[in-house]
């Protein structure tokens, strides 16, 4: 029978996590400061990540009975199981004294501050807490000391699933380790497009011209001519393919009637899955590894490699301060991403990108396999090479996929009212000129019209709610509104959208000669969106061959060592694209599963 191991700490189900409570009693308040309350139901906030998190706590005769989140702005599958996790701790304890989630410390935090919130703010007293120690125990499941498969991949990502799901279709016994309590990494949190040049939606809309060498040069240039010509030409020579597998095998929804063209790119090729995230990808790839038998064991970190003689052959971890011997018999395939989350790992690359910068990354983008891989003799390049994200949110650093709206002709506009950058132009180059303007910011401005035609507004309604609430995006009724809002001046600024308007009329763009065609500014309401760049991507790490194998500093294959995705260095050069991100990951994650087994 196929085993699924998921350690979130418990077993508790939070059905109504997510959603709004039913009506429930009211508990007493703190209109009578005298008073302390024992039983009741409150309410409390605090504040997360992307915004508030509301709860509401249960207790009765002073022990809390249970915590149910009535509103939040955090990423759902991320969020889920931290409040899973806490709440059981809380309940077990009853107490509000618990540690964070690892790796989800803004919302864990948030969490917590809801509770105690709630309590505080209505006199609650608890009786008192269970011991810690015995609390922690009953609640954290126990791996055995040792397992044996024939393939361990270690990050449960796009990469990582892909190398897992084409290594147990070859009949392996496959498992992957995740340091995070959920799945997913960095193609989680993105916007799940992909490049694949002549794929069906370029067919159906009637984009003729696209090749695979065109898409090559594209990505050659858009990196500086610092990638691996093999590894790229690879890259593009399978993209269809990796995309087609995505659609027809793992049942990956795309929308079928539009596509992006990002930056640096010369054609529209970039698909979209519907949602317009990496949600998406995630959750039909965990089916796929679910229908296909593959263990997956969250919360569970990689430490080191284990080797015999000169072959890798397992990999020690951690689960809840357990170390886990992971025994792979055919080899491990690393597929941990980049290093954009660990601060001291980006400035000891390239000391420019200091902690003055945000990151759009998952908090589980640490460079984990990188240095596990250096410890077994793995070379790397290009780690000086980091790309920042240009319109991020400046004050979490998350990646704004409400701002998407920028491929299809939104426009930037800095702090005096004018344009300064092609808005298609590469993400270094878009980054840098945003950092020159006044302040390090600048402000998307687009209208209601291309926001309804683009798809992003319903797409990422939450995200526009968030943003609000950080007074970070103003819906304005006419643009002189929105200009005075931001202290843009107003006849400056409108200079500039005549000029957009006109430009958008002709489709020519003298100033910036953008590639695509700006988009005219003129249907109320219209939003200016406040944004900054933040580190996005790290284009160095292992270098790899054509097989996904790992080289050592002699460049022979470390034997039984793979990778793939954004830890490899040899790929993008110095500069990636937008939506090459998941062409790589899939097509050299696909590579090491299909190869492993096959030296």
């Amino acid at each position: 029978m196929m085993k699924r191991i998921k350690f979130k700490s418990g077993a508790l189900l939070l059905a109504s996590s997510l959603v709004l409570v039913g009506c429930q009693t009211t508990g007493d308040t703190a209109d009578d400061a005298v008073e302390t309350s024992t039983s009741g139901v409150y309410e409390g906030t605090g504040e997360g990540r992307n915004g508030n998190i509301v709860t509401k706590v249960t207790i009765e005769d002073g022990k809390i009975k249970a915590i149910d989140v009535v509103e939040s702005s955090e990423t759902e599958r991320l969020a889920e199981p931290v409040y899973e996790q806490l709440s059981e701790k809380m309940i077990a304890r009853n107490s509000t004294e618990v540690d964070s989630v690892s790796g989800s410390t803004m919302t864990s935090e948030g969490y917590i501050n809801s509770v105690t919130n709630a309590l505080e703010e209505n006199n609650v007293e608890l009786t008192e807490a269970s011991d810690q120690s015995e609390a922690s125990d009953s609640q954290t499941g126990q791996l055995d000391e040792e397992y044996t498969y024939d393939v361990v991949v270690v990050g449960a990502g796009g990469a990582g699933f892909s190398a897992a799901i084409e290594a147990a279709e070859q009949g392996y016994s496959v498992t992957i380790i995740e340091k995070m309590p959920v799945t997913g990494g960095n193609t989680l949190i993105s916007g799940g497009e992909m490049n694949a040049p002549g794929n069906w939606v370029q067919e159906k809309l009637g984009i003729d011209g696209d090749s695979t060498d065109i898409y090559y040069e594209d990505t050659m240039e858009g990196g500086n001519n610092e990638g691996n010509p093999e590894l790229v030409r690879l890259m593009a020579d399978s993209a269809l393919a990796s995309a087609e597998w995505l659609k027809d095998e793992v049942n990956v929804e795309f929308l079928d009637d539009q596509l992006f063209q990002f930056g640096g790119h010369s054609f529209q090729r970039a698909l979209i899955p519907v949602g317009h995230t990496g949600q998406e990808l995630i959750d039909k790839m965990e089916a796929k590894a679910d229908e296909l038998g593959i263990d997956i064991y969250t919360e569970t970190e990689a430490q080191s490699l284990l080797t015999t003689g000169e072959t890798v052959s397992g990999v020690v971890a951690t689960n809840h301060d357990q170390e886990v011997t992971f025994n792979a018999e055919q080899g491990v395939i690393l597929t941990t991403g980049g290093f954009g989350s660990n601060v001291e790992m980006r400035t000891e690359a390239n000391e420019e990108y200091d902690d003055r910068y945000g990151t759009t990354n998952s908090p589980g983008a640490t460079g984990d396999g990188i240095i596990m891989a250096q410890e077994v003799g793995a070379t790397v390049d290009n780690l000086e090479h980091i790309q920042t994200y240009p319109v991020s949110n400046p004050k979490t650093g998350e990646i704004s996929l409400l701002a998407d709206s920028r491929f299809d002709g939104a426009t930037l506009i800095n702090q005096e009212g004018e344009r300064f950058v092609e808005e298609l132009e590469r993400r270094d180059v878009i980054s840098k000129a945003i950092i020159d303007q006044t302040g390090g910011y600048a402000y998307q401005v687009w209208d209601q019209t291309l926001g309804e035609e683009t798809g992003t507004l319903e797409a990422h309604q939450r995200e526009l709610e968030q943003l609000q609430e950080q007074d970070l995006i103003y819906v304005a009724d006419t643009l002189e509104e929105g200009a005075e809002y931001w202290d843009i001046p107003v006849e400056q600024f409108m200079e500039t959208i005549e000029k957009i308007n006109a430009y958008a009329e002709s489709g020519e763009d003298p100033d910036f000669n953008h590639r695509k065609g700006l988009a005219p500014i003129k249907d109320a309401p219209f939003y200016f969106q406040k944004a900054a760049p933040s580190v996005h991507h790290t284009m160095g790490g292992l270098v790899i061959n054509e097989h996904a194998e790992v080289l050592n500093e002699s460049g022979e294959p470390i034997k039984n060592l793979y990778a793939a995705g954004e830890l490899t260095g040899v790929i993008q050069g110095a500069n990636r694209l937008g939506g090459n991100a998941i062409t790589d990951i899939i097509t050299f994650g696909r590579i090491a599963g299909k190869r492993i087994g096959h030296h």
